[in-house]
């Protein structure tokens, strides 16, 4: 029987190996000298986790408009350095005005000119011979800073062309009797205005309007002469308006 007098005593506080054995009621010195930081209130964590997303929301605020610019710059600026490129060196599309190349161009048609085969011999160095018969565009050789025109070549460097009674023939080595151009390229313009007897020199071509009535086109038939060849820009490749007459040259 418990005597009431009596007041109750703990149990001594284990040591040494004992403190250290499973099950103690006591951790050792080294474990006791931990102290865990106050745990920090809900209203403290609410704070800093809206101060970080403001201070997250204010970067990307300062950051992603400046991003956005930057890759828009460099998206335009290679837009416009690409078309450029392929303008100068590839295609570029030309209107016609006039009509000094009717029958088969007309007025306002719009075309697609191929400066691929002018480009390459720009890097050999070498000077762009179109075929007889291919419509080309060239600067103007008695006023380069004038509109440029579109025209059909006759006559290559060496030949003699001769118009006569309404007929354009050439004289060459492999045709020394002479043949008639329009002829071979199977093509009906009517009868060819002009009196022309002429050796195109070297590094020129002869060009003529498909308009072959007396003032219908200027070419070297009249007051234009022959055309350098590094004054051509390129070859009719294509005509895409108006869509109803849509044709691959």
């Amino acid at each position: 029987m418990n005597n009431p007098n009596v007041v109750p005593t703990l149990p001594p506080k284990p040591t040494g190996d004992e403190a250290r054995r499973p099950g103690s009621d006591f951790r050792s010195p080294e474990v006791n000298n931990y102290s865990p930081r106050p745990l920090a209130s809900k209203d403290t964590i609410m704070k800093k986790s809206l101060h970080d997303r403001l201070g997250n929301i204010k970067h990307k605020i300062n950051i992603s408009p400046f991003k956005g610019f930057l890759s828009f710059a460099q998206l335009v600026g290679g837009s416009i350095l690409l078309a450029l490129f392929i303008n100068h060196f590839i295609f570029q599309s030309y209107q016609v005005y006039g009509l000094s190349m009717t029958p088969t161009l007309q007025d306002g048609d719009r075309l697609i000119i191929s400066k691929t085969e002018k480009s390459f011999n720009l890097i050999t160095g070498d000077d762009w011979l179109p075929d007889r018969g291919n419509i080309i565009v060239f600067k103007n050789p008695r006023n380069p800073d004038s509109p440029q025109l579109i025209k059909r070549v006759i006559g290559l460097p060496g030949e003699r062309i001769v118009v006569i009674d309404g007929n354009i023939t050439i004289f060459n080595q492999e045709n020394p009797n002479g043949f008639m151009p329009d002829k071979s390229l199977g093509l009906e313009l009517g009868i060819t205005a002009g009196n022309v007897n002429i050796t195109v020199p070297e590094g020129h071509i002869f060009v003529s309007g498909d308009h072959r009535e007396s003032g219908g086109s200027l070419d070297s038939r009249n007051e234009l002469g022959t055309v350098p060849l590094n004054l051509i820009v390129g070859q009719l490749v294509l005509r895409i308006l108006p869509v109803s007459d849509a044709e691959v040259f």
